[in-house]
């Protein structure tokens, strides 16, 4: 009797206890996941970088030979240096899949252009705005001139889903009294104005810029039918980032005069450079290269069993694909490599560009091999490879010998990369660990960075 009676309240305390443990690990720790997730300024800036969904289209972002180009690129960039912060970029075609973003800490940034409604007023804060945009009517030429709301009874027009465009068809329904169709497509505005030109589909509607922008090298396109008026676009931010939004909002007040208006005539007034940008096989808007190299890099990323996009990253960020680049130190070709690793690794001639890949990846592979058994782990070491190729790897090697004299995980580039950047303190670089001396360590942890996010931005704009 006693041994059941010990043994039921050792069952009721386990399922007592179980039951808390189990509830606060489902509530408690959650609540604190989720509230360490979605980030104001300070816990970006703690982060490090800023996560910002955009849109790929000829106007937002795209590559173009190698390089990441854009209207709201090139302001996400600007602003991201401002709080010095690395720019991480989310795709998204989906306007409503953008906010669910948001609110989930997905992204911290909309850079879009939105105009405000109360829906997403209700979802979100709005900065300043950015600019005064309207809304255009896009068909072709043949379809007929609209001079009014009745010349388009009885047909379809096809919008991108979770716009603004349908709310303002239908306030025109219903204050013109005309009827028409309104189609929502989860296609961006540039595909459906492509179905236009097709002749799939025969009215779609599109913010101005993006329609003078397709209207460059598709003659036939009429744009000329207003369906709203100039009205605010602005970003926007989470309703509990107030820091964040300050900060955005100041830096567009410091860059209205010149910077945001000079970057807009760059991509929306000059016709002839949106055409060839967007019609070139080196744009990941019409085709599918990079550089006129891509070949030799496929073939040099097979013998490194890199993805060809990763290595095309380090060229780019090497020597932009020039042959004939030379640094200051006297680092030439298209993967820059220094005269003693030209002799090494057999590149006689370093402007040729096969002799220089070739090199390059004997070079890479020589790295590979070196950190093979200090970092088994494939993604891990290639962060340690591409900054042993910028610095040297006695460098990163003592680095490592840092990180595990002070119990840190050598495997980890995070942690290694922290004693790299302390390669300028004496305390650090004197240490007798230490091979190779002082060194400006955090130049190679930014390089990595960069490789890395080009690398990123090549992914989601290139196919394999």
């Amino acid at each position: 009797m006693k041994k059941a009676l010990i043994l039921f309240f050792a069952v009721v305390t386990l399922l007592i206890f179980g039951v808390q443990c189990t509830f606060l690990e489902k509530n408690f720790g959650k609540k604190v996941e989720e509230e360490a997730y979605i980030l104001d300024l300070p816990g970006i800036k703690t982060r490090g970088y800023i996560r910002a969904a955009v849109d790929n289209n000829s106007t937002g972002y795209y590559i173009y030979r190698g390089r990441r180009m854009g209207y709201e690129y090139e302001l996400l960039r600007d602003l991201a240096k401002r709080l010095k912060v690395q720019l991480h970029l989310v795709l998204v075609s989906d306007i409503n899949d953008a906010f669910d973003y948001l609110e989930d800490g997905k992204v911290d940034i909309i850079a879009m252009n939105l105009v405000k409604n109360e829906e997403r007023q209700n979802r979100a804060e709005f900065t300043l705005p950015l600019g005064k945009m309207n809304t255009v009517l896009v068909g072709r030429k043949s379809s007929g001139k609209v001079e009014s709301w009745s010349d388009l009874e009885g047909d379809t027009i096809v919008v991108r889903q979770g716009s603004i465009y349908k709310s303002q068809l239908c306030a025109v329904k219903d204050s013109m009294k005309v009827q028409f169709t309104v189609l929502e497509s989860p296609d961006h505005e540039e595909t459906l104005i492509d179905k236009i030109v097709q002749d799939e589909i025969k009215w779609t509607i599109a913010d101005q810029n993006i329609a003078q922008a397709n209207g460059t090298y598709y003659d036939g396109l009429d744009i000329s039918w207003n369906v709203e008026k100039a009205g605010e676009v602005s970003w926007v931010v989470r309703n509990n980032s107030p820091q964040l939004l300050s900060t955005v909002n100041t830096w567009m007040e410091d860059k209205q005069k010149r910077f945001i208006p000079d970057l807009y005539a760059k991509y929306f007034l000059n016709s002839k450079n949106s055409y060839f940008r967007s019609n070139s096989p080196f744009s990941s808007l019409a085709g599918n290269r990079i550089s006129n190299f891509d070949e030799i890099i496929q073939s040099g990323a097979e013998q490194l069993g890199w993805d060809w996009r990763l290595l095309a990253s380090l060229v780019y960020k090497e020597s932009r694909f020039d042959t004939t680049a030379t640094s200051y130190a006297g680092a030439t070709g298209l993967l820059q490599l220094m005269p003693v690793t030209l002799e090494r690794f057999g590149v006689s001639n370093p402007h040729d560009p096969i002799e220089s890949l070739s090199g390059g990846v004997r070079y890479l592979r020589y790295l590979d091999k070196f950190w093979m058994e200090r970092v088994p782990e494939t993604n891990e070491r290639v962060k340690y490879i591409l900054a042993s190729y910028n610095i040297g790897h006695g460098h990163v090697e003592d680095a490592w010998r840092l990180a595990m004299k002070y119990g840190r995980n050598t495997q980890s580039w995070e942690d290694v990369s922290e004693f790299l950047e302390l390669k300028t303190d004496p305390k650090y670089y004197k240490d007798p660990v230490v091979k190779s001396g002082f060194a400006k360590g955090h130049l190679a942890v930014n390089y990595v960075k960069d490789i890395l996010s080009i690398f990123d931005s090549y992914k989601a704009l290139v196919e394999p």
